[in-house]
C-alpha cells in the first residue's frame, strides 16, 4: 500500500493503530467508541518493513478511557518509532456480545 510518492500510504499506518486501539479498548468486554485521535507522523517506514503497533491504556473512568498508541518498523539494528497517537474513548454501559463466549466456527 504505497502513496503516490512511493512511501507507506499512511492510510495503511492509520488502520493498523486503529486495530490496536480496538483490541484495547474493548478489551474491558463493554463498547468503547472513539471520540478523538491525534496521529503524529515521525518518519516513513521502509517498504516491505514488518510494522508493529502497541496500545496502553493511560487512564480509565467509568466513560472514558485514554490511550497511546505506537507503531514501531522492526529491524536488524532494532525497533524504530514510525508514528504514535494519542486517543480518547467513550465507554458505554453496554457490554460486546460475544465477551466471554467461546467463539462458534463452521
Amino acid at each position: 500500500m504505497k502513496s503516490f510518492n512511493g512511501l507507506i500510504h499512511g492510510g495503511a499506518i492509520i488502520a493498523l493503530i486503529d486495530e490496536a486501539l480496538a483490541a484495547a479498548s474493548n478489551s474491558h468486554g463493554t463498547i468503547a467508541l472513539d471520540l478523538n485521535i491525534n496521529i503524529t507522523f515521525l518518519q516513513p517506514p521502509k517498504t516491505g518493513s514488518v510494522l508493529i503497533s502497541e496500545a496502553r491504556e493511560e487512564s480509565r473512568t467509568q466513560h472514558t478511557a485514554t490511550y497511546r498508541i505506537e507503531v514501531l518498523e522492526k529491524g536488524e539494528d532494532g525497533d524504530r518509532m514510525i508514528a504514535f497517537c494519542y486517543a480518547l474513548n467513550y465507554r458505554e454501559d453496554r457490554r460486546l456480545a460475544f465477551f466471554g463466549q467461546e467463539m462458534k466456527t463452521e
